[in-house]
């Protein structure tokens, strides 16, 4: 009894991480959609900040660039998402006071290009967050897959196998003993009154 329930506790561990499976697997290629995209707005996004950072550079100079940079810390809010008991980044986004402040401030801005180019920046810093997030994603489900593989492969290649054969050799020494046993019953009852065996 103790050996079946050991089976039937492998075999439901296997339905378990081959639904586990079916249900990561979807989810990675929703992930990697989704960090494709992001990588692809990101690039989009840097280019044209390089291209506003090119034009305040040509119509102000190094100095109205030091001027403009506003040196801030950038506050980040990663949304977080399980799946199968996998918890990875779902999104990223600047916090709500980042993104008051996305305008530079009121003062000479050196050049008709450097608020433009501040914009620029950023979009592409936001969109570099993203597929940071998303990555990251991508990264925790694969490596969830794998452990989860490696898992069901263990019980189907190693633990299954084992219990079926151990179930098998104790089922055949069971009815082998109750062959035995029988063969005995029936001998004894074979015996004569006398105690000598029937003919």
């Amino acid at each position: 009894m103790w050996l079946r329930r050991r089976l039937a506790t492998a075999q439901r561990g296997r339905e378990q991480l081959d639904r586990k499976l079916r249900i990561l697997v979807p989810e990675l290629q929703r992930r990697r959609i989704q960090a494709d995209r992001w990588r692809r707005q990101w690039a989009a996004a840097y280019e044209d900040a390089d291209t506003w950072l090119l034009r305040a550079g040509l119509l102000g100079g190094q100095d109205a660039l030091r001027n403009a940079a506003a040196p801030r810390l950038a506050r980040i809010t990663v949304t977080w998402a399980t799946a199968m008991g996998v918890s990875y980044p779902a999104d990223a986004s600047l916090a709500d006071d980042h993104t008051r402040s996305a305008t530079p401030a009121p003062g000479p801005p050196g050049n008709a290009a450097i608020a433009p180019a501040t914009l620029a920046f950023e979009a592409a810093f936001l969109a570099a967050v993203r597929t940071a997030a998303a990555e990251e994603a991508v990264r925790r489900v694969e490596a969830e897959i794998a452990v989860t593989r490696r898992r069901l492969r263990a019980l189907e290649k190693r633990w299954l196998p084992s219990l079926q054969e151990a179930l098998g050799q104790l089922e055949l020494s069971l009815e082998q003993a109750e062959q035995e046993d029988g063969l005995r019953l029936r001998r004894a009852a074979a015996v004569q009154p006398d105690g000598r065996a029937w003919p």
